[in-house]
């Protein structure tokens, strides 16, 4: 039998279920027995039977497709990255769209982060085996939202999972108020009814304090992440409240970009003050990368010297040398659950703004 002739019924003999089941399977409805649901998806991959999607769009009137949106602050009008950083080398283009200088460097810095990476892996992983798809967007600068936007208007894709790369972006505000379905990966800066999943960023802070302390470190400090973003401000603070639990009153601290390079040079400043650091806890595993490329250059030995604890247990923590002690973040099980969440709003099986909060774990390796 020709795999396009193939039909539910096929699949429903194949399996020994009705035709009912199948479908209730094959289009995500969640009161079937997971036994079952196993049954139908091995049958549905033995027979190779492939649902018309035009058909089913019609019918259900949607894409099966979710916007996967990774999304900047940035303003066209005056070049500038959606970070705040250094401006891209297009500035804007006649036609009012911003220069693909602008978006080429936006995206480059993005990416050159394995926590991304990790979002698309898990978001992924929760879609293919409902045959749904993401599609990827980078809204950099306000024409670049307003693209996303009209996409979701004209019923392109059935919602948008939005990662915020910057506290003051619009986007989780402005998909509210066109009443488009939407669902963030942390918690928006502004307060706004949207769903969100996220991490108790200052339980890491914590489990980094009290890591550090049970190693014998006494003269500590911090290079935290952003502290516009909410996940650095709660890292460090429960960074400090742990170490003031304990009776250290202060902590040197620098502020980093969640970069490499931020890193290095947050240590460079934190070591000109205190010279006589012994441990570090960095809020992510890139920036904890540069602390120790730049302690080796500066004859510094991790960890016999300056322990560090990174954050997030990404792939810079294994690669790092040493390898890191790290504050691990399920990146990969909060972008699914991202995703989950905005299956069951477009299905209308769950209605009101929810918050996931995820619990973090330290991952002791070398550098401590």
């Amino acid at each position: 039998m020709e795999r396009q002739s193939l039909t539910l019924e096929d699949v429903a003999r194949e399996a020994g279920v009705s035709r009912a089941t199948v479908s209730r399977v094959i289009n995500g409805v969640r009161n079937v027995d997971p036994a079952i649901r196993d049954v139908v998806r091995e049958a549905i991959e033995r027979t190779g039977y492939a649902p018309n999607r035009a058909a089913r769009s019609l019918v259900t009137r949607r894409t099966e497709t979710f916007a996967l949106v990774i999304s900047g602050a940035g303003e066209e009008s005056d070049g500038e990255r959606g970070d705040g950083g250094e401006r891209g080398d297009g500035g804007e283009r006649g036609d009012g769209r911003p220069g693909d200088g602008v978006q080429n460097a936006f995206a480059a810095r993005v990416f050159a982060d394995p926590f991304f990476g990790r979002v698309i892996s898990g978001v992924v992983g929760f879609l293919r085996p409902r045959s749904m798809h993401p599609v990827l967007m980078v809204a950099e600068s306000a024409a670049a939202r307003k693209q996303v936007t009209e996409f979701l208007r004209q019923g392109s894709a059935d919602g948008a999972l939005v990662v915020s790369t910057h506290a003051e972006d619009p986007l989780p505000a402005q998909l509210v108020a066109e009443g488009l379905p939407a669902v963030c990966f942390a918690r928006p800066t502004q307060p706004v009814p949207v769903s969100y999943v996220d991490l108790a960023h200052r339980e890491g802070g914590r489990l980094a304090a009290e890591h550090l302390l049970a190693r014998g470190r006494r003269r500590l400090a911090t290079v935290t992440g952003p502290l516009d973003l909410p996940a650095g401000q709660e890292r460090l603070a429960g960074f400090r409240e742990a170490l003031e639990r304990a009776g250290t009153a202060y902590v040197p601290i620098a502020e980093g970009a969640f970069t490499r390079e931020s890193g290095a040079a947050a240590m460079a400043e934190l070591l000109a003050g205190h010279p006589d650091l012994d441990g570090v806890f960095v809020a992510n595993d890139l920036m904890a990368q540069g602390v120790c490329e730049l302690l080796r250059e500066r004859g510094g030995q991790v960890p016999q010297e300056v322990a560090v604890v990174g954050f997030d247990d990404s792939s810079v923590a294994l690669t790092c040398r040493p390898p890191l002690t790290t504050v691990r973040q399920p990146v990969e099980e909060m972008a699914a659950a991202m995703a989950r969440l905005l299956h069951e709003h477009v299905r209308g099986v769950r209605k009101e703004p929810t918050s996931l909060i995820f619990e973090p774990e330290l991952v002791v390796r070398d550098s401590t």
